[in-house]
């Protein structure tokens, strides 16, 4: 299988955050592990492609299904995930991509087929049981922070959390940036309350009034969201959930932000 699914730049930040290997036995040595790259090549192969662990092809990706989903349980309780979206982040920022002053904040819906943790019944899909994604970007739509709950959530409430998920990202000269100046959002996140929780944090809200007629021309700074939303769904994993395991999706979910913020960085070399 071709080193698409894992360019050597993507291995090269991934390789030092993986936890070490618990000590083999000279005693009875078994069989040899699985080697973490061709692991992270089933995972990354399952997540694009969107079929079932048990599918994945062993003999192209090096790794069976068995094997990459342990590695992907593995790794999001060792926190793998959010630590190598902020190594990207940091990249990106040292690079001059990442305009944090303006950021913006949406939620999408998928639906959940297994239930599991974060699932709930939701208002947009007849009360059928799926989980919500929560994604707050910058100026470009390059995913800061990203979050998962049940369908039934309003996205309001999880604002000050994706907020508070942002990491405090270095990669240039001063402190680390962790928030935006200004945040736009839909009608959908203007509550009197939360504009003055964001006031309070130094940040701007540009939101539409609630009960306003449309056309509050947000949309020309707000629709990159809807764009990272539109490239997070590509990878056909995130589609529909199948894991039970809250933790895994959101692993899968927050795999699928580093690759986008990876992408980006390729193009401003």
């Amino acid at each position: 299988m071709s080193d698409d699914l894992v360019p050597d730049d993507l291995w090269d930040r991934v390789a030092p955050l993986l936890p070490p290997r618990p000590p083999r036995r000279r005693r009875y040595p078994g069989r040899l592990p699985v080697d973490d790259r061709a692991a992270l090549r089933g995972i990354v192969y399952v997540l694009r492609k969107g079929v079932g662990w048990a599918d994945v092809p062993t003999e192209r990706i090096g790794c069976s299904g068995v094997t990459a989903w342990r590695r992907l349980r593995d790794w999001a309780e060792a926190g793998v995930w959010p630590r190598l979206h902020e190594v990207l982040l940091a990249d990106l920022r040292k690079a001059g991509w990442l305009e944090m002053d303006d950021a913006a904040v949406d939620g999408s819906h998928v639906r959940a087929l297994k239930g599991g943790a974060h699932t709930g019944p939701s208002p947009v899909d007849r009360a059928r049981r799926g989980s919500k994604h929560h994604l707050i970007t910058d100026r470009n739509g390059t995913p800061l922070a990203v979050s998962l709950t049940g369908g039934n959530r309003h996205d309001v409430t999880r604002l000050m959390p994706l907020l508070d998920a942002i990491p405090h990202i270095r990669g240039a000269r001063g402190r680390p940036r962790h928030r935006p100046r200004r945040l736009f959002a839909d009608r959908g996140y203007g509550y009197d309350t939360y504009r003055r929780l964001l006031r309070a944090r130094g940040i701007t809200p540009k939101t539409a009034r609630r009960g306003t007629a449309h056309g509050s021309g947000l949309g020309k700074t707000r629709w990159v969201v809807e764009r990272t939303f539109a490239w997070l769904h590509q990878f056909k994993r995130l589609r529909t959930r199948y894991e039970t395991r809250a933790d895994l999706h959101l692993g899968l979910l927050q795999l699928a932000c580093s690759i986008i913020c990876s992408r980006r960085l390729q193009t401003s070399l």
